[in-house]
């Protein structure tokens, strides 16, 4: 249960039922982590803004690969929430249960490829050990895997973002939807 007020759909007036609309029609339905945000309508906004910047736009990283980092932060932070929501995403992506439930479980035994490795091995240091990355370069295995410094960019935010998101969701008490799949991806 939230551990603060949250307006659902029903109540929501002015601009929250127009956010809320929106968001349903690009979205498919409504989700727990921006309705969390009830209080405060203009941060929906800019919250979905960086989301679809950081998920959806072009970049040397694919949608899979943006979600399969969203996972890996998420199992590090131990936020079953995006846990569940980012796996059902990778799962549309690889088509493959198997490989996502051990994408969660272990990724180093989640039949990647080396720049999915490096991706995962990234996402899952700068989670856990933020501050050795000021004494380690740790992109050097994203550059010898291949990644250009605009991808590693991209990486970063999906890293950073998770993160934002994940602590949000654990502060909060942010719920599972009793439907956590069907989102437009």
């Amino acid at each position: 249960m939230a551990r603060i007020k949250v307006i659902p759909y029903q109540e929501a007036t002015g601009p929250l039922k127009d956010i809320y609309d929106q968001l349903i029609a690009k979205r498919g339905k409504l989700s727990n982590v921006l309705s969390i945000q009830s209080l405060k309508p203009s941060s929906i906004l800019t919250h979905i803004n960086l989301y679809m910047d950081i998920m959806f736009t072009k970049s040397e990283l694919s949608r899979a690969e943006r979600e399969m980092m969203a996972v890996v932060v998420s199992v590090a932070n131990q936020c079953e929430y995006c846990q569940i929501h980012h796996a059902e995403a990778v799962k549309h992506y690889w088509k493959n249960e198997e490989k996502v439930t051990q994408l969660k479980k272990d990724f180093t035994q989640a039949n990647l490829t080396n720049k999915e490795l490096a991706l995962c091995t990234y996402a899952k240091a700068i989670t856990l050990n933020p501050g050795k990355a000021a004494d380690t370069d740790v992109t050097i295995p994203l550059k010898n895997n291949g990644l250009s410094d605009a991808a590693i960019l991209d990486a970063s935010l999906v890293v950073a973002y998770f993160n934002f998101v994940n602590r949000m969701v654990l502060s909060l008490g942010v719920n599972l939807e009793e439907d956590a799949g069907g989102y437009k991806y």
